[in-house]
């Protein structure tokens, strides 16, 4: 609590005023909220399977998810596609978010983060090929440093059939960039 109170005297403001008093404490327990990932293994969600004969694409689009930069402690957001083609099992949809929220929210970069989703379904589910692409917008980029606002990262994963298949790569791109109708 003195080193937030410190930090935000440096900063030029009295952290005894009235505005301020309480705050190291709403830091505390955002930080704690923040990186709550550390509290599971995210991977454990996917242990839930189905024994499902379907071999073609399991795409969840536009999960949300919210992290921090473990360079600046300043977040990032924005949204992960998640994609694999089942081996002989397949995983509850809500899982695939789980996951994701699972490993955002902990200190991290997005390249790692999305190599950990992907490597988490592909240990698990043991698919035929697994595909992540993630989007997000960098408080560290936009809001500070160099401060392009409109700047925005992409990473992709890819492992098994999606590696080695050029096709299957544009299938899954093909479906990332179809509008939804509902």
């Amino acid at each position: 609590m003195k080193a937030l109170k410190d930090l935000m005297a440096l900063c030029g403001d009295d952290p005894n005023r009235d505005g301020l008093q309480e705050t190291p404490l709403r830091v505390l327990k955002a930080f704690l909220e923040y990186t709550e990932g550390y509290k599971e293994d995210p991977k454990e969600h996917l242990k839930k399977t189905f024994d499902v004969n379907h071999q073609e694409i399991v795409m969840v689009k536009d999960i949300e998810f919210y992290s921090m930069c473990e360079h600046h402690f300043a977040p990032f957001f924005g949204v992960a596609h998640v994609g694999y083609i089942p081996g002989s099992k397949i995983t509850g949809l809500s899982k695939l978010g789980r996951l994701v929220e699972g490993y955002a929210k902990r200190f991290q970069v997005q390249e790692r983060l999305t190599n950990q989703i992907a490597d988490a379904i592909e240990e698990i589910l043991e698919p035929q090929g697994v595909m992540v692409v993630i989007e997000a917008k960098h408080m560290c980029m936009c809001g500070r440093g160099i401060k392009k606002t409109t700047a925005q990262t992409s990473t992709t994963a890819v492992r098994g059939l999606y590696a080695n298949d050029a096709s299957a790569r544009l299938e899954f791109l093909t479906l990332l960039e179809r509008q939804s109708r509902y």
